[in-house]
């Protein structure tokens, strides 16, 4: 993504999408949660959208706090985890005083930070010891039927999810096998989040949705009703010295 303008507007344009990110986009497999986070337990989920990583920190039973620029993600995580504390704020600028959280964790979201400012707000918000890590889901490439709608979809998830841990010093980073429940047309519905779909123009956006229904119904794996979306998570994680 060169373009600054687009890169802009796809960050912007999930909140319009709110609900429906919440129900169909998927969790994260909770191997890779427990190995980012391991035993701190005061956790900031940063840039959370609608809560889909922290609905997982509760599970752990870990004292999680949100921060959400998006008016409207923020408003749908707060009704579905109302015990959670949810913030406006962003990565470059995160609305909590030094040394204030063990973990600092993201889920889909570090690519769209300006890292240098970003990591340096994080690196503040963190204690001595603290860790963060990053989350991303990909669908699994490696199962052709996914490769062939991927390609139908135009890389659309891997240009969006495309994480640059490369700037991220001393990191570690795993992968774990994932997968989702669907059927087709919630496999759509998922599709439908991502940004590349939310901003592209709506005769190109039915085309495109029309040519992956057509492709669903025609798979034997998909076909016959519901089905495991077959996925990767991969976490980055980064020690505080």
């Amino acid at each position: 993504m060169h373009d600054p303008d687009m890169f802009a507007k796809r960050a912007a344009s999930f909140g319009s999408n709110a609900t429906a990110y919440a129900k169909h986009r998927p969790r994260y497999a909770d191997e890779a949660v427990e190995w980012v986070v391991g035993d701190h337990t005061r956790v900031l989920d940063l840039a959370a959208g609608t809560g889909k990583l922290t609905e997982t920190l509760l599970e752990f039973a870990l004292e999680v706090t949100a921060v959400e620029p998006d008016d409207q993600m923020r408003a749908e995580l707060t009704r579905l985890l109302p015990d959670v504390p949810a913030l406006k704020g962003t990565a470059e600028q995160i609305p909590f005083p030094d040394a204030s959280f063990d973990a600092v964790v993201t889920g889909q979201a570090f690519h769209w930070f300006d890292t240098p400012e970003a990591l340096a707000e994080i690196t503040r918000v963190l204690r001595p010891g603290g860790v963060f890590g990053a989350l991303w889901n990909y669908d699994d490439l490696s199962v052709p039927w996914v490769a062939g709608l991927a390609e139908l979809v135009g890389n659309a998830q891997h240009e969006e999810h495309t994480p640059r841990h490369e700037r991220l010093a001393e990191a570690e980073r795993r992968t774990w096998r994932h997968s989702q429940r669907r059927t087709v047309e919630s496999m759509l519905a998922s599709l439908g989040t991502l940004s590349r779909m939310l901003v592209v123009e709506e005769a190109e956006r039915v085309a495109t949705f029309d040519k992956l229904r057509t492709y669903l119904w025609s798979r034997p794996e998909t076909s016959q009703g519901e089905f495991e979306r077959p996925m990767l998570t991969t976490a980055v994680r980064a020690v505080r010295i």
